[in-house]
């Protein structure tokens, strides 16, 4: 085991986070409002009684945008996770499908599926972890015989109740960066450094957001909206009738 340096884990932030903040205008600038259009659920706008085109579409885009930057920025965490403890227990990238890390620690073999929040996945996606878990184990213990192996689900935020779920761990927050670390206060050193050039980038996105939220309502309005108030027969048929609706976005 080798002591964190802070240092080390600050720079390595400060030099990736700038990969977030180019998926997020990268993801900006290629969205269209077809897209979303489809994704989302125009039964719940409705239900939320939105009556203007601004309104629909700033919701409409806010929901996906936070959808897909949390995604993002999940990957950005479960590698910084896989970093930090590259640095104290030369922790490396999991060859196992589905798993992120493994590192051994006090004479255990560890492999971790790395997630970013607590409110991660469905039944199905848990099941589909645990048989990865079993055949990593598998293979670890045909390798190293002697050596236990453990399964953690690693959350990189949040906190869980109960800790032993039977054919794995779940660990988050504090508890998960110091798992992986041997720093009690890891979890609250990594925050300042994820602000690095923040400002500035944030206003380029913003004037972004914008632009695209002018357009977008435009689109709208000329598409789905009669007499100034929105059309919604012919939304619900464009998101899901079985016929095509042809429109100019």
């Amino acid at each position: 085991m080798e002591q964190l340096k802070l240092n080390e884990v600050k720079k390595y932030i400060e030099d990736n986070i700038g990969s977030f903040h180019e998926a997020r205008e990268e993801g900006l600038e290629k969205l269209k409002l077809s897209t979303i259009l489809f994704k989302k659920n125009p039964y719940l706008f409705k239900a939320k009684n939105i009556l203007t085109s601004e309104m629909f579409v700033r919701k409409l885009v806010d929901a996906y945008l936070s959808s897909q930057e949390e995604t993002m920025f999940g990957t950005f965490l479960e590698r910084l996770a896989i970093f930090v403890c590259n640095k104290v227990y030369s922790g490396k990238k999991s060859p196992a499908e589905g798993l992120d890390l493994e590192f051994e620690k006090q004479n255990v073999i560890y492999v971790v599926a790395v997630k970013s929040g607590t409110n991660w996945g469905n039944s199905s996606q848990i099941a589909k972890m645990k048989e990865n878990f079993r055949k990593a184990k598998q293979r670890l213990r045909t390798n190293s015989k002697k050596t236990p192996v453990e399964a953690i689900n690693g959350c990189c935020y949040g906190r869980v109740s109960k800790i032993d779920k039977g054919e794995y761990k779940k660990i988050a927050g504090q508890r998960f960066w110091e798992f992986i670390s041997d720093n009690a206060n890891l979890y609250t050193d990594i925050i300042e450094p994820l602000g690095h050039r923040a400002k500035e980038r944030n206003e380029a996105f913003d004037e972004s957001y914008a632009r695209m939220l002018n357009i977008f309502t435009a689109q709208f309005s000329n598409e789905f909206c009669v007499d100034g108030s929105i059309n919604w027969n012919k939304l619900v048929k464009f998101n899901s009738g079985k016929e095509k609706v042809k429109v100019r976005i």
